[in-house]
């Protein structure tokens, strides 16, 4: 299956191309996702994380995308001879509970943030691992991350990038008020926990990969068991898409 951003024209273009040079069986079991990093989020999310997909980058960056250059005859030839690794990244399991009752789970290969709703900052308790780390904290959000998603919206808020091959779970406050409290890192096996004080007054809302969900009571964020597959060329280098997204910063 191949699916191509249509609002965008170089992945209409890249679509096209491999079209006239690939038939179905020759990525029958893969999905191959043409657009920026955005869509393929998007794509992700909608067609689910049973199928591995290899991104093709018509976009800027395209962190987690391959990149592509116009010998469209040498690109179809990678893939029909499957020369590509698969890799394997962890997903964020978001257990979300809002005010008028309902349970949320959501999972998430880059990042679960809160954010709030009105011209009102939010107000966080935050706990991991069951410890109190803040009692109330007074913010414009807090952003969960994946190695993987470290360098996107978290970076942008002053997180650390990491290696997405790394396993670790970043924690960004968004805005905070004094006393701030820093953004740090934790192992893949902690288990955070906020609750959002004063929801009715202080509206907020979670959003695991572009997905919202409103009027948040709390959530729960930890790693998950299940991955997210997803296919790399040979030359892809993850060390030097890290940086260069740094640089560009």
């Amino acid at each position: 299956m191949i699916v191509a951003d249509p609002k965008n024209p170089r992945a209409e273009e890249i679509r096209a191309a491999l079209e006239q040079r690939l038939a179905d069986d020759d990525h029958r079991d893969v999905v191959v996702v043409i657009g920026g990093d955005g869509f393929f989020l998007h794509t992700v999310s909608e067609h689910g994380f049973d199928a591995c997909y290899l991104g093709l980058n018509a976009g800027h960056l395209g962190f987690l995308l391959n990149d592509v250059d116009h010998d469209w005859d040498a690109l179809a030839g990678l893939i029909r001879e499957r020369r590509w690794r698969e890799h394997r990244f962890p997903l964020l399991d978001a257990d979300i509970r809002t005010l008028d009752g309902r349970r949320v789970r959501g999972w998430a290969i880059n990042d679960v943030y809160l954010e709030r709703m009105t011209g009102q900052t939010g107000r966080y308790r935050l706990h991991v691992d069951d410890q109190l780390v803040v009692e109330q904290m007074v913010a414009d959000g807090m952003i969960f991350a994946t190695a993987l998603g470290s360098t996107a919206y978290s970076y942008s808020a002053g997180g650390s990038p990491s290696h997405p091959t790394l396993s670790s779970l970043h924690v960004t406050p968004i805005c905070p008020h004094p006393p701030k409290l820093s953004p740090f890192v934790l192992p893949d096996t902690a288990r955070v926990q906020v609750e959002v004080i004063t929801p009715d007054r202080r509206p907020v809302r979670a959003v695991v990969d572009g997905r919202g969900v409103e009027r948040v009571l709390g959530v729960r964020v930890a790693y998950s068991s299940r991955t997210a597959c997803f296919l790399y060329f040979d030359r892809h280098d993850f060390t030097r898409q890290m940086l260069a997204k740094i640089l560009r910063s």
